[in-house]
């Protein structure tokens, strides 16, 4: 739904009410879009996943190493 910046002024509260219905509102001047109203998801900070695999990976020391089989590529 696209609503001027008058008329959401005169409709804010059902505008909030319907972007909480999962409505996407998008608030325009002269014709651009300059703002978008919708409802707030989830606001928690999600649990970082950095480091989760820590200790679990193991890589070999020559895991970089190419074999003999690739010489003839690598001249």
């Amino acid at each position: 739904m696209n609503v001027s910046v008058k008329d959401a002024k005169e409709l804010l509260e059902e505008l909030v009410r319907r972007a909480e219905a999962g409505e996407h509102i998008v608030v325009t001047s002269n014709g651009k879009k300059i703002a978008e109203v919708g409802a707030v998801t989830d606001s928690e900070p999600k649990e970082s996943i950095l480091g989760a695999l820590k200790g679990k990976v193991w890589m070999a020391d020559d895991f970089d190493e190419l074999g003999p089989e690739w010489d003839e590529y690598m001249k």
